[in-house]
């Protein structure tokens, strides 16, 4: 399958002409305007895009043909003389089928539309499946998703813990038992459809990054559900790292003294943040223990993220987890403990809270795979 982006390479494409597939990439350009800006004129869309009109009613001929852009009629009010036609990114076009397999205890799925709207939800529990047979879970739930499907199908995203190579291979994702796993492949022969696989942490800044409020290209969405991992979005770019592996917090050892982790070590952040292990530390305390339970573990979590904040400079950092547990005293906690570690110019200006998206965020992040990579929106 088609990787997302390439590193330092931004997700939204700019400029008129690229030396591969120049014709695509025009396409994408008008997509992209119309995704992002919404209807316009074709006068509009050369004037936004620096195209032709010639190539620009060509393209928007073949789009309105393929059903992925509409005809809207003519502007109301404007110049004198003929108005001009309008055209908008179709949002019922299609279906996104998207995987989300993060979760504590389940994986989830949903319809969505290419605005980011879930249509339809589908779950199922993993009841301690790993290896092959956590595989045939997610081709199941995906088959599922995919015969309830009432528009076309535009392909199949993934967001799954551990990490995940361009190619869609999860390399290791031990709480599933995947080490070397080709899972785009394995979707993709039994399916018949498109398929893009990320690193969960990965997905949910694509979808903070398309469809919430941290736009500015400077982001960390940090991921917190069976696993913690983060994904980042620098200067536009989706950053990838050497390995595939950006982001992977979970695994930085912050206790040598702590509990044994799922990848073989000993203290590793995911022991003191991923949701089954907080929640059996909190549940059954009173209001005030659990909220100085909360807040010791954001003052600890803030200690090990103050060293990336300040050497990538980021302007959002957003946590996507369960709301009861990352809101309130862990992430004022947190936020507490970055601003002390940090330089002013860096720490007065983060933006440190949850995920609007809610646990919709990597449902919707795997939306974003499938259509940056079938029509270059973002």
């Amino acid at each position: 399958m088609t990787q997302l982006s390439a590193p330092g390479r931004p997700l939204r494409p700019r400029g008129k002409l690229l030396q591969e597939d120049a014709r695509r990439h025009h396409r994408a350009l008008l997509l992209q305007s119309l995704f992002r800006d919404g209807p316009a004129s074709r006068a509009d869309l050369a004037r936004a895009t620096g195209l032709t009109r010639v190539t620009v009613s060509d393209l928007v001929g073949g789009l309105v043909e393929e059903g992925l852009v509409e005809e809207l009629g003519a502007r109301p009010g404007g110049r004198v003389g003929k108005p001009a036609t309008l055209v908008g990114f179709a949002p019922d076009a299609a279906d996104v089928v998207c995987l989300d397999l993060s979760a504590d205890g389940r994986v989830c799925g949903a319809l969505v539309a290419p605005t980011g709207r879930v249509r339809l939800r589908r779950s199922a529990a993993v009841k301690g499946r790993r290896g092959d047979d956590a595989v045939a879970l997610v081709l199941r739930l995906a088959r599922d998703l995919v015969a309830l499907a009432e528009r076309p199908v535009l392909g199949v995203g993934v967001g799954s813990p551990g990490v995940v190579d361009p190619g869609g291979t999860v390399l290791d994702a031990p709480n599933l038992g995947w080490h070397g796993t080709p899972l785009s492949r394995a979707l993709h022969e039994r399916l018949g459809l498109p398929v893009h696989v990320a690193n969960d942490a990965n997905t949910a800044a694509l979808g903070e990054h398309t469809f919430g409020r941290a736009d500015s290209g400077h982001l960390m969405v940090l991921r917190v559900g069976t696993g913690v991992g983060a994904g980042l979005v620098l200067g536009g770019a989706l950053l990838h790292g050497h390995g595939s592996a950006a982001g992977e917090v979970g695994h930085v050892v912050v206790d040598e003294d702590g509990e044994e982790c799922a990848c073989g070590r000993t203290g590793c952040l995911e022991t003191l943040l991923a949701v089954p292990r907080l929640r059996a530390r909190v549940d059954g305390l009173d209001p005030a223990a659990r909220a100085d339970a909360l807040a010791g573990t954001g003052r600890r979590l803030g200690a090990a993220l103050a060293p990336v904040v300040g050497a990538l400079n980021l302007r959002h950092l957003v946590l996507s987890g369960p709301p009861d547990l990352l809101d309130g005293p862990l992430a004022g906690a947190t936020a507490d403990a970055l601003r002390r570690r940090l330089m002013p110019v860096v720490g007065d200006d983060l933006v440190l809270r949850t995920s609007d998206l809610g646990e919709d965020v990597v449902l919707v992040g795997a939306a974003v795979l499938v259509l940056n990579a079938e029509l270059g929106v973002s």
